[in-house]
């Protein structure tokens, strides 16, 4: 069955307190952007890599893969207005109407093997797959009155790649945008389509702020 993944890498480094959108920040020798392409050229090379970035991004971007002599197989979407329509617009460089499609944060370098395959095989057989990790910290809730402790086996964190069948996630985003789309995995929950959850790896850690990075620089060097 064939594979798609749709990178999603629309940062503007604000966090981050720098000009520099995150996903080209080097660690490790390199923008983290490529790192995240790597992860899933490993895991197949033959997968079908969609980078979505702004287009005011796609110059800079072609400069950093001759700087860095990038050889990694992979086409490009512009990114819209939310992520929602960046993703969107990822899909539509998909020609087929069949095959798996995953979407990944495009600054999560370090998903592991593992979880990739296993988001794609459970995708295989649920159609709808996204990785989740477990809670270790306390919860509480909070109103403008009072807060309470929550049961947190009761909540999982949410990581990519989220994975679907290529026809029920195109099906899934031929609407439109509402507020309530915070990933994809929400987007095909509105259309009616369950979701099902395999376990993620810790490591794989979205880098927004700068504690992120130094964390990221210890990863690589784990």
């Amino acid at each position: 069955m064939r594979k798609y993944v749709v990178i999603v890498a629309g940062g503007k480094g604000l966090r981050m307190g720098g000009d520099l959108p995150k996903q080209f920040i080097p660690v490790g020798g390199k923008p983290v952007l490529m790192h995240t392409l790597n992860a899933f050229y490993t895991y197949d090379p033959e997968i079908e890599i969609i980078l979505v970035l702004p287009p005011e991004h796609h110059a800079y971007w072609t400069e950093l893969c001759r700087e860095y002599d990038l050889t990694i197989p992979h086409r490009i979407a512009p990114g819209g207005e939310t992520r929602f329509h960046s993703v969107r617009n990822g899909l539509v460089l998909i020609a087929d109407d069949e095959g798996l499609v995953a979407v990944h944060d495009g600054v999560r370098p370090f998903v592991s093997q593992e979880v990739i395959a296993r988001c794609y095989e459970a995708a295989a057989h649920y159609e709808a797959a996204i990785p989740v990790t477990d809670i270790v910290e306390t919860l509480r809730r909070v109103d403008p009155s009072a807060s309470i402790t929550v049961d947190r086996s009761c909540y999982k964190l949410v990581q990519t790649p989220q994975a679907f069948s290529v026809p029920v996630l195109k099906r899934c985003y031929n609407r439109e945008f509402m507020d309530c789309f915070t990933d994809d995995a929400s987007v095909v929950e509105a259309a009616g389509k369950t979701v099902h959850l395999v376990e993620g790896n810790r490591e794989n850690i979205k880098i927004t702020t700068p504690f992120d990075l130094k964390l990221a620089e210890i990863l690589l060097n784990v």
